[in-house]
């Protein structure tokens, strides 16, 4: 009858111990998890934020090359084509030729937005 308890408690006690010993191999792998994670994000953060400066970056090129490419063709026409260079003399020194009638139209104002009244009676 000793023998049994015996056995039964050196079971018992190599099982708790077995489960301590697990709980803490899982414990391990997420803490080495954990380190790993902690040491890619912070770079990982800094590479979005590069990609994402090189594209405002590379938007802001390319208007600056349609701006050029826009100021290019006035320049080129302004040296070559005497019926746009009289055109535009004439648009900014507010000129016209006899019996010319000139139209000017203005930008579209930002409409102002009328008050709702929520409170009708």
């Amino acid at each position: 009858m000793d023998q049994t308890y015996a056995d039964f408690r050196a079971r018992r006690e190599a099982t708790v111990w077995q489960r301590l010993n697990r709980t803490l191999k899982v414990l391990l792998v997420l803490a080495l998890w954990l380190i790993i994670v902690s040491l890619f994000v912070p770079p990982y953060k800094k590479l979005m934020q590069s990609r994402a400066e090189i594209d405002n970056l590379q938007q802001q090129v390319n208007e600056q090359q349609n701006l050029l490419a826009h100021q290019t063709r006035e320049i080129s026409l302004l040296k070559t084509d005497s019926t746009y260079l009289e055109t535009v003399a004439r648009d900014r020194l507010d000129l016209m030729k006899e019996g010319e009638t000139i139209f000017r139209l203005e930008a579209a104002r930002a409409a102002k937005p009328k008050p709702n009244n929520s409170a009708r009676r």
